[in-house]
């Protein structure tokens, strides 16, 4: 069916009712009939609903002839009597009750003598004729009228002020006294802040670029990824100036309603220019600020309510004076989505990239969130900071916070570097699942498969020093982990370090086959890993000797992880390419897993020992298991570590009063979510 048919078919079944469309699609003498259709359609449903309030005054009261009330007053059915007015009212033994009119000019007085003699109680009223004349006609006239109202100016297009209405209001205003945040708060990014501390100044003291015909940039946009601080910046300019502070989410633009993105949009500015000098925040600009170029473009198609909220806040961006002291700010973390009037000069013209911190803006971080908890004085910040490459200013906040939260479960007085490892751990791999039941043959293979990711680390010289190793499953998958620590952020990676990243996520295979003879689904998640290294030397680094230094791209369009975006994407290589492609990962990986496998099998005898270790403690801190390597310490007998093992059991059945720790369930073992997974070892 024409997609014309359909919609006109799906009009058909409402003619009449138009919320705002201006007609509809039938032509101008249609959109003439609407209105009045509707309108008759609505004074029909008002007279019903009269009837209807009215009726209910009268429900449960049958109107009969006054002869009946006399033929059941002498039967003795009567219980009690109500005179008022023109009208008399009775109920009967059994509760039904009846109103019969009385003559004009009656004398009630017989009647009530013969009432009195029965002992039956008589009750006059004298009913008030404003009262029911309210409660009957005005009530139900101005219900209808505020159903009207509602309905038809909201529904069927108010106008512009009626959206103007909605849209007061919405906009959260901080006041100078409310703004404690300040540049004190905020670490990690160095360079932001020397950039927005000359709009600060512009704040305070505006007259000092005018006076010289400097002009401060209409907008300031922050670029960076999730939980990096942006908002927390725009919040510390406002503190550090002294000057109100206007927060508005992108989201709260778009609605329902026809024109309300932009009413609020022109509310808002109208708010700020008052208020001046302040600053106005917009978060989640890409919200309505995507791209208008259609198919191909950022929001892969068109909302004509969004164009008109984004239209209306290029309009206002266009004629808004700085002079008077108002910024503009607004952050997002797609830039790559946002129109080009955004961007251009006059309008978000400053664009200030929030990052993720480096080792020294961790450290940094870590210290500002740690100080309202009573962190232990053996807690080492640097050291956890080395620990959390690419982690955001959110991610450490979590950090400090489960740790605190750990070391209130366990009744400590001050969170020690053992919480905060924990917690590292949590974040990273997530919670320990101690309570997931593991036999002993599947626990050998995880303990050989873990001991041999962490040897091949060890005799590595390009991979960063083991940190710890432990068989504790985590998270939603690994059943094991060996996580490395660097020791410095790196930007570069060289193709020895490359080649020994391939080394050290097949060591745990290798092991496997070396110890067991055959190999198992937990290495899934190792060749993954392998496979995408070695792809991206081949492909895009051009370490190839066979293809030389050409990097042939992606195939097509494809999303942020790679994915292809359209399944019918042409490949941008030759399938003779594509062949040599492959032939050289699977060289990269052979070569790996052999290095492994020389390195294990000359390790053999220490692998074996090792995982004795590790079954029975279950973790293995790197520095003791280097000890152990290098022959500074002796390693324990099974005698030894039996023996050990039934202490640490006997001390925790004494201790066992406390209660069990609430541990999270786990998958079965053998699932495609369950396979073993490692730190990831990824040249990002």
């Amino acid at each position: 069916m024409p997609e014309n048919d359909k919609n006109g078919n799906r009009r058909g079944r409402w003619q009449g009712f138009d919320f705002g469309s201006g007609g509809g699609g039938s032509g101008g003498a249609q959109g003439a009939r609407n209105p009045r259709r509707f309108f008759l359609l609505y004074i029909l449903g008002a007279l019903a609903l009269l009837f209807l309030f009215q009726a209910m005054f009268t429900r449960g009261t049958q109107r009969v002839d006054l002869n009946q009330f006399f033929t059941q007053l002498r039967s003795d059915r009567i219980k009690d009597v109500s005179i008022s007015g023109s009208s008399l009212s009775w109920r009967l033994t059994n509760g039904s009750q009846f109103t019969a009119t009385l003559p004009p000019n009656y004398d009630p007085t017989s009647l009530v003598k013969q009432l009195t003699d029965a002992n039956i109680p008589v009750k006059g009223e004298q009913p008030s004729a404003l009262f029911s004349f309210l409660l009957q006609w005005i009530l139900p006239f101005a219900l209808i009228a505020g159903i009207y109202i509602f309905l038809f100016r909201r529904m069927a297009g108010g106008g512009a002020a009626t959206a103007l209405n909605l849209g007061k209001n919405r906009v959260k205003i901080y006041d100078r006294k409310e703004m404690k945040t300040t540049f004190q708060d905020v670490a990690g990014l160095d360079e932001a802040v020397e950039e927005l501390k000359e709009i600060v100044e512009f704040l305070e003291t505006p007259k000092k670029f005018q006076r010289l015909g400097g002009r401060i940039p209409k907008g300031v946009l922050l670029l960076g990824p999730p939980g990096c601080g942006k908002t927390l910046l725009a919040r510390a300019v406002a503190g550090e100036a002294g000057v109100p502070f206007f927060y508005m989410s992108g989201s709260e633009f778009v609605e329902m309603f026809v024109g309300l993105g932009a009413a609020r949009v022109r509310e808002l500015f109208s708010q700020a220019k008052e208020k001046a000098p302040c600053l106005v925040f917009l978060d989640e600009l890409d919200t309505i600020g995507k791209s208008r170029a259609g198919a191909f473009g950022g929001s892969l198609g068109s909302h004509d309510e969004r164009e008109q909220t984004l239209n209306q806040l290029l309009v206002e961006m266009d004629g808004f004076d700085t002079s008077k002291g108002v910024i503009i700010m607004a952050a997002t973390n797609r830039a790559d989505v946002l129109d080009a009037a955004l961007l251009r000069p006059g309008r978000f013209d400053r664009q200030v990239v929030v990052d993720r911190p480096d080792l020294r803006g961790r450290e940094a971080i870590l210290k500002i969130h740690a100080r309202g908890v009573a962190l232990d004085p053996s807690a080492d910040l640097r050291l956890l900071a080395s620990r959390t490459p690419g982690f955001t200013g959110a991610d450490l906040a979590n950090v400090v916070n489960e740790a605190a939260l750990l070391a209130a479960r366990r009744e400590k007085n001050a969170v020690a570097m053992d919480e905060l490892e924990e917690a590292i751990d949590r974040v990273v791999a997530g919670l320990e699942r101690k309570s997931r039941f593991i036999s002993d043959k599947e626990k050998v293979r995880v303990a050989s498969h873990e001991m041999g990711h962490a040897l091949v680390g060890l005799r590595l010289k390009h991979i960063d020093p083991v940190h710890r190793v432990t068989i504790v499953p985590r998270g939603a998958a690994a059943l094991g982990i060996t996580m490395v620590r660097p020791l410095e952020d790196r930007y570069l990676m060289t193709e020895p370090e490359l080649l020994d990243r391939l080394a050290f996520a097949l060591g745990g295979r290798t092991a496997e086959e070396i110890v067991f003879g055959e190999i198992s689904t937990g290495a899934q998640n190792d060749l993954q890993q392998a496979t995408e290294i070695a792809r991206a030397m081949i492909v895009e680094y051009g370490m190839s000797p066979k293809l030389g230094p050409v990097s042939f791209g992606q195939d097509g369009y494809r999303m942020r992880d790679g994915r292809s975006l359209f399944g019918g994407d042409r490949p941008e290589i030759s399938d003779d390419t594509a062949r040599v492609i492959d032939e050289e990962v699977a060289r990269l990986i052979n070569e790996a897993h052999e290095r492994a496998r020389v390195i294990l099998e000359k390790d053999r005898d220490m692998l074996g020992k090792l995982s004795d270790v590790l079954i029975e403690r279950e973790v293995i801190e790197g520095a003791e298991l280097r000890r152990y390597l290098d022959g500074d310490e002796p390693i324990p007998t099974k005698e030894e570590l039996h023996r050990e093992g039934l202490e640490k059991r006997n001390g925790q059945g004494e201790k066992g009063a406390s209660g069990p720790e609430i541990i999270q369930s786990a998958p079965e073992y053998g699932s495609r979510e369950d396979q073993t997974q490692e730190i990831p070892a990824r040249p990002d």
